[in-house]
């Protein structure tokens, strides 16, 4: 056989290992996928009881817990959801997240590129809740900390960046570093023209401390026992364990054309 020959061979080889290691990458991404919409921070049973109680006015940033100051335009029930997307947008995606919950930080991973190509293009609004579980299961008011904050930055117009920001540095649940108001000041400083006199004070003085413990009691009254929920069009899709970024899309695009 000549050179050339053997040479070929080779990269005919080559190039079908590259194409099989590329299967296996996707195949591996699809059961992540899967692994991670299966998997919830969950409200411990010990503190369904009381927890809100305990935790209400406990931090570093207010020591009353103050009248119920609804973010800039807040949304749906209760003014207790922030949008993310236009109102003309038919379906919409529910979603109660916990900042420390490393669920909700699994999802965001995944599904985050497909979240924003939806809004973007106006085919869906996603409405966020923020709850504050991991502080009730594990201590802490850092939950309920960066809700504040991130309803702070829906006051400036830089919601969905902040939240990103929070997702992409968010310490292991068990590190209540979110509770730190100086490290979430910190850390808005990754969003463009947010950190300002008026962010800093929204954040320190806790002004929506008491709107996240009313959405915290919404979360507790609606039954819901786990973080990240996520609903289409009011039903339940983070449970099904076939659920991808992929057939999101399809759902989206499907109700668009009904």
């Amino acid at each position: 056989m000549s050179e050339k020959n053997r040479d070929g061979k080779r990269t005919a080889r080559e190039r079908l290992a590259v194409e099989r290691e590329k299967q296996k990458a996707g195949e591996r991404r699809r059961r992540t996928l899967i692994v991670a919409a299966s998997v919830v921070c969950v409200l411990g049973l010990a503190t369904v009881v009381g927890v809100l109680a305990a935790n209400h006015g406990k931090d570093s940033g207010s020591s009353k817990a103050g009248p119920v100051v609804a973010p800039s335009g807040a949304t749906g029930k209760d003014s207790l959801a922030i949008q993310v997307g236009k109102d003309s947008a038919k379906p919409t995606l529910t979603v109660w997240e916990d900042f420390r919950c490393p669920a909700c930080q699994a999802f965001e991973t995944a599904y985050r590129p497909t979240l924003h190509e939806l809004t973007d293009s106006g085919l869906l609004k996603v409405q966020y809740h923020l709850v504050t579980l991991i502080d009730g299961n594990l201590g802490g008011t850092g939950s309920k900390r960066a809700a504040n904050a991130a309803a702070c930055a829906q006051d400036a117009g830089k919601f969905r960046d902040f939240h990103d920001v929070l997702y992409e540095n968010q310490p292991k649940e068990t590190d209540d570093a979110y509770a730190s108001n100086a490290k979430l000041i910190e850390l808005a400083g990754k969003v463009s023209g947010l950190d300002t006199p008026a962010f800093q004070k929204c954040v320190n003085s806790g002004a929506h401390d008491s709107w996240v413990m009313k959405s915290a009691a919404a979360f507790q009254a609606g039954g819901f026992t786990g973080t990240p929920t996520v609903l289409f069009d009011g039903k339940n899709i983070y449970a099904d364990q076939t659920m991808t970024p992929a057939k999101l899309k399809q759902l989206v695009q499907a109700a668009n054309k009904g």
